[in-house]
This record gives structure tokens, sequence and C-alpha cells, in this order.
């Protein structure tokens, strides 16, 4: 699956994060999961990343401004969320969540990975295969 390919599809993958954090919110105030102040932070910027993928032009320096400032405040809260858990684990503290996909380690490194993609998609040029140009 190439770059371009991803840029192509931005609006889908937006929608995927939309749907995840929906998910995500649904299995919360549905008692779910426990809940979780850097949970919450984490699944809402998800889903404005998201929502913000589907506009008609996501690359637009303002929108890419606000997702920036939403993707930095939620991946601070996943990261720090992370390396609590982690230290806990190191430790010997931490206890594994008997449901493994609700685990907060797991779903805080999930997380990263999720809104790091949306915001380095959003920052993307349609068209830009990320070749280096020769010259």
């Amino acid at each position: 699956m190439s770059l371009d390919f991803l840029v192509r599809h931005i609006r889908i993958i937006g929608f995927m994060g939309i749907v995840i954090s929906v998910v995500a919110w649904w299995l919360d105030l549905d008692g779910w999961v426990y809940t979780c102040p850097y949970c919450r932070v984490q699944r809402t910027v998800i889903g404005l990343l998201g929502l913000l993928m589907i506009l008609p032009n996501p690359q637009r320096w303002v929108l890419r401004y606000v997702a920036s400032v939403f993707a930095v405040f939620g991946l601070v809260v996943a990261a720090m969320h992370f390396f609590n858990n982690l230290k806990e684990l190191i430790s010997g503290d931490y206890v594994w969540d008997d449901e493994l996909y609700f685990d907060p380690l797991l779903l805080a490194f999930c997380a990263l990975w999720i809104m790091t993609g949306q915001i380095l998609l959003l920052y993307q040029k349609p068209g830009r295969s990320g070749k280096p140009v020769s010259g």
C-alpha cells in the first residue's frame, strides 16, 4: 500500500477514525470499560482528526493548524498514558486486563499510532509519492 493510495483515500480513513471514536465512546458510556480521562482525550482527538480529514479540502493550512493543535494535545496525553502504564509494568505493579483488547497499555500505544498516522496524512500533499527528487 503506497502513501499516494492513503492520501487518495483520506476521507475513508477519516471516517474510520470517527467510527473508532464513536465506538470507543459508546463502550465508555455503556459501562464496558472503566472511566479514564486519558482514554477519553485520546478517543476524542482521534474523532476530531477524523472529522477534519473528511472536510472538502483537508490540506488547507488553517485545518492543518487546528489538526496540529489537537494532535499535539492527544499525542502528549497518549504518551503520558503509555509511559505511566509502562512504568507500572517495569516496576511489576501492572496488571494486564483480562480482555487484552481493553488493556490501557495497548490502547494507548494504538492511539499513538492512529493519531500520528492521521496528522501525517493531513500534511501529505496529494500526488506526492514521498520519493526523493533527483537532480
